[in-house]
């Protein structure tokens, strides 16, 4: 294997273990992506009882955090940083990762979402780091 490879393998084990900390640490979470700008999974983990594609509940609400960065910058409140979606059946958290990268994750309606956040605002500077 070449050294590209090693490390983009390694690049890879190290999302997969940082989303399965979020997702396995925090009661009711579904699953969790980190996903770029364009829609493209780097790296997804979700619980074997999942009843939601996490893959395409980052790329749907992918689309609305661009528009949310568009206002935010419009509006000259900064750069957005977070984003929340509630829904009957779920409770989506999308972290900003830098401009090009975001972290998403979906609970259950009934799950412990604070502490999933905090877990998800504790990741941001290894993925960042990562990711850069």
């Amino acid at each position: 294997m070449l050294p590209s490879q090693v490390a983009a393998n390694t690049l890879c084990a190290m999302f997969k273990e940082t989303l399965r900390e979020i997702v396995d640490g925090t009661y009711g979470s579904v699953g969790g992506v980190v996903m770029d700008a364009e829609g493209f999974a780097v790296e997804t983990y979700t619980r074997d009882d999942a009843t939601f594609d996490v893959n395409s509940v980052g790329v749907e609400f992918g689309v609305a955090l661009t528009s949310i960065r568009r206002a935010a910058e419009s509006l000259e409140t900064g750069e957005a940083q977070e984003m929340v979606v509630g829904t009957e059946r779920l409770i989506t958290v999308i972290r900003t990762l830098g401009s090009n990268y975001f972290l998403a994750v979906a609970y259950g309606p009934n799950a412990n979402v604070g502490k999933g956040r905090f877990l998800m605002r504790l990741s941001v500077p290894k993925l960042l780091a990562a990711l850069s």
